[in-house]
């Protein structure tokens, strides 16, 4: 789909935590006859990259839903401070519950990929009540061991200049480089997010669907996520963590999910 197709988008800013001024992209029906569907992108990326440019938003709003995609704070169009005091623990939590409040989404549901993922996670586990739940290129060690996950690309923005074809952060450097990251404000967004204990995940009520490429499990097993989630199902796309997103059916496969 080219952009010029996409009439009806429409970007506004939001405050986050501290004032920290979020853009938010809205695609579908504007005179709220359309189900909201909060959609959250994953790290690096943007709500652009993520959910319009491979007409995922496009789906949902043909679907008769309004697809709402904040860039999260150091990505996309929002902004980036690069004070560690902007980053306080659970930031992209705050910042979530503070659009939610703001938009007055009092009836949504909510989607995430990957970081995305992880923050609906934290966000539902803190108190966010959506209707449904998807958690897009997500396993459990992905929650519960993020520190990890957060180690490896912080050491690749450290490393940022030095890494070569060959090295396991040359994907995440040269993806940096695409998408045209703020590494300082990034590296202190990683320091941010912390780890998601097992049993938290049984405060996550909302029926939810965990979606992953064939190929994906750089965040863990869907399958053991699934196992461990009070109402969860598992539903298969083609492609890798980074190509999925590539792929209609991941947007078909969201779709066919919060139409039920």
């Amino acid at each position: 789909m080219l952009e010029d197709e996409i009439v009806s988008l429409r970007t506004q800013m939001v405050e986050g935590h501290a004032g920290t001024r979020l853009a938010v992209h809205r695609l579908g029906p504007e005179d709220g006859g359309g189900r909201p569907v909060l959609l959250l992108h994953g790290l690096f990326s943007n709500a652009h990259t993520n959910w319009i440019k491979f007409g995922h938003a496009q789906k949902l709003a043909d679907a008769g839903f309004e697809a709402i995609m904040p860039d999260l704070r150091a990505h996309g169009q929002s902004e980036a401070p690069t004070d560690a005091a902007a980053y306080p623990a659970g930031v992209l939590l705050r910042d979530v519950t503070l659009l939610v409040q703001a938009l007055q989404l009092d009836d949504f549901d909510l989607v995430g990929f990957s970081l995305g993922a992880r923050t609906s996670a934290g966000a539902v586990i803190a108190g966010l009540r959506p209707r449904r739940l998807v958690l897009a290129g997500m396993g459990l060690s992905g929650l519960t061991g993020w520190d990890r996950r957060a180690d490896f690309f912080i050491d690749a923005i450290d490393r940022f200049d030095d890494v070569v074809r060959g090295d396991p952060a040359w994907l995440a450097v040269q993806f940096m480089r695409t998408m045209g990251v703020n590494r300082a404000a990034a590296r202190l967004l990683l320091g941010s997010v912390g780890d998601i204990e097992p049993a938290e995940l049984a405060a996550i009520a909302a029926p939810t669907l965990v979606v992953c490429g064939s190929e994906d499990r750089d965040n863990g097993s869907p399958e053991e996520l699934v196992a461990a989630l009070p109402d969860g199902r598992e539903a298969e796309v083609p492609g890798t963590h980074m190509s999925s997103v590539t792929f209609a059916a991941l947007g078909q496969a969201i779709v066919d999910f919060l139409a039920r």
